[in-house]
């Protein structure tokens, strides 16, 4: 097989691969039901002067595995003047959506 009809075929079975159609049944996303009452979390001395406490929060992680509780943690911000605004969950049309926390100038 020569080198112009070895890279022909090869072309051809790239196209068809390419062609190939796939029907999928659409998959329904289920939403969270409301999350659980944030834990009281017992805040530990800062590691120093600059860090700023981030608290903890529940994460979704699927109707088998639940809500899940995500420690607080310290940070250090990304500017010396910005501010932690934390995440949180808010109920939208579709169900309950988590929006993430922020650095915010103050």
């Amino acid at each position: 097989m020569t080198r112009r009809s070895l890279r022909a075929v090869l072309m051809a079975g790239l196209l068809l691969l390419l062609t190939a159609c796939v029907v999928e049944q659409p998959v329904a996303v289920q939403q969270p039901p409301p999350p659980p009452p944030a834990q009281v979390e017992a805040v530990p001395v800062a590691p120093g002067p600059a860090y700023v406490w981030v608290p903890g929060h529940w994460a979704w992680r699927g109707p088998r595995r639940g809500y899940i509780w995500v420690p607080g943690r310290y940070a250090v911000p990304v500017q010396p003047t910005y501010q932690w605004v934390p995440g949180h969950w808010a109920q939208g049309p579709g169900g309950w959506v988590w929006v993430e926390g922020h650095w915010q100038a103050r």
